[in-house]
């Protein structure tokens, strides 16, 4: 499958996509459940961090979660949590968990739309929300909650060539899930390259492959 044409990217047409919007059907909407509590709503910010002179190096905030965490321990993650009742809205929910977690105040991000609901193995019915980011935020991530916080550019994600699919036997189900890894450059103290993996799987990795079909089928000319 073919990439996401690097024009549309850039925020003008991501903005223009989510006004008008193709008909199309997510490829991954659920994982195998493994779990026997009440289904708990919930949401995420897709957050696209609008970096380069010409905005064209845009980049995805993403988070690995804090090793101790209840659900989902270590993992790359967005942004996010389960809605609370004085929420108005799932943008609402995405946005104060962004703040919460990484401390990325929503004056500095413009909600363009959101994906369809993606439920995980452990019953959160989440919405991502997407947004673009303006570059000139500071973060404070919550170290309850979050053990590091990284950007990986929105070009590479949105590749196809960079997905992996996956899948296994487990407790007499067939589970599928992909993957996306990602070498994070990184320069050691006498300068030399020592790039970092980082391994994006599951529903982050899902719900980034549903935002490239939505970016691929039938492209705008």
């Amino acid at each position: 499958m073919p990439a996401v044409p690097s024009a549309h990217l850039l925020p003008d047409a991501l903005r223009a996509r989510f006004a008008k919007p193709p008909i199309w059907q997510p490829e991954v909407e659920r994982e195998t459940s493994f779990s026997t509590r009440e289904p708990a709503p919930a949401a995420v910010l897709v957050p696209i961090v609008m970096r380069g002179p010409d905005v064209s190096q845009s980049t995805v905030l993403l988070t690995q979660r804090a090793n101790h965490m209840a659900t989902h321990s270590g993992q790359i993650a967005f942004p996010g949590g389960k809605v609370d009742p004085s929420d108005a809205s799932r943008k609402a929910t995405a946005l104060r968990e962004a703040q919460e977690e990484v401390g990325l105040d929503p004056h500095h991000v413009q909600v363009i739309g959101e994906l369809p609901v993606y439920v995980t193995g452990t019953s959160f019915w989440v919405t991502p929300v997407v947004g673009l980011v303006s570059p000139e935020f500071k973060l404070s991530p919550n170290a309850d909650e979050v053990q590091d916080v990284f950007e990986v550019p929105l070009e590479f994600l949105m590749n196809p060539a960079h997905h992996r699919r996956h899948a296994f036997e487990w407790q007499g189900a067939r589970r599928q899930w992909f993957s996306m890894p990602y070498q994070e450059p990184r320069m050691t103290p006498d300068g030399q390259c020592d790039p970092v993996e980082r391994f994006i799987w599951g529903a982050t990795a899902a719900m980034l492959r549903n935002f490239y079909r939505f970016l691929v089928v039938n492209p705008a000319p």
